[in-house]
């Protein structure tokens, strides 16, 4: 795994999980909350294996979940440590689950508004897979000027209204709404490009 192995010494060894907890209280020492870590990282991978399906996500969420306890630690009242740590995993995956189907919902919704924009691209002649199709409208982001890019991902990926998108990149409102419409207009002409290249 990547995450780094502390070494138990003698006394840490002869410590239960409440000495070691509360030390680390105390110190603040991050070498004692990798000690008792370490004696339930197989656990936490284990769990992480099981809602993941995928050894190096899993691996991956040991380490944030680590990084996690050194904040959250303070804010509870511990009485058993492995119970406790058990739910602090479970709740990590569940959130970053939610989280990734949260963003493929955005990005499927994203796609499909520049592409549904397109009549002659959605027509049902057309048989480009859905793949390919994400593929071509990625590439044509990435020529977009970098302004226009910006505001378009904030409008549609991040779901900004054009107010909160001017606050972000410090621009007028009035700029904003132009580098958008502008974009929208350069991905359509781009995406018609991919589809007359297919059909050649």
């Amino acid at each position: 795994m990547y995450f780094k192995v502390f070494k138990m010494r003698g006394p840490q060894q002869k410590k239960d999980d409440q000495e070691l907890l509360q030390d680390y209280l105390d110190t603040g020492n991050l070498e004692t909350l990798g000690s008792l870590y370490q004696r339930y990282m197989h656990l936490v991978y284990g769990v992480c294996l099981k809602y993941f399906h995928n050894r190096e996500e899993g691996k991956d969420a040991v380490n944030k979940i680590f990084e996690l306890l050194i904040t959250e630690i303070p804010k509870f009242e511990i009485q058993n440590f492995r119970s406790w740590l058990y739910v602090v995993t479970k709740n990590h995956c569940l959130m970053e689950l939610r989280k990734h189907k949260s963003e493929k919902s955005r990005m499927e919704k994203y796609s499909e508004h520049f592409l549904m924009e397109s009549t002659d691209l959605m027509h049902p002649i057309d048989e480009a897979p859905d793949k390919s199709i994400e593929a071509a409208l990625k590439k044509c982001m990435e020529r977009l000027k970098q302004e226009q890019r910006e505001c378009i991902q904030l409008f549609y990926y991040e779901e900004l209204c054009y107010q909160q998108i001017a606050e972000n990149l410090q621009l007028p409102q009035k700029r904003v709404k132009s580098y958008i419409q502008n974009g929208k207009r350069n991905l359509k002409i781009c995406l018609e490009h991919y589809r007359k290249e297919n059909e050649v």
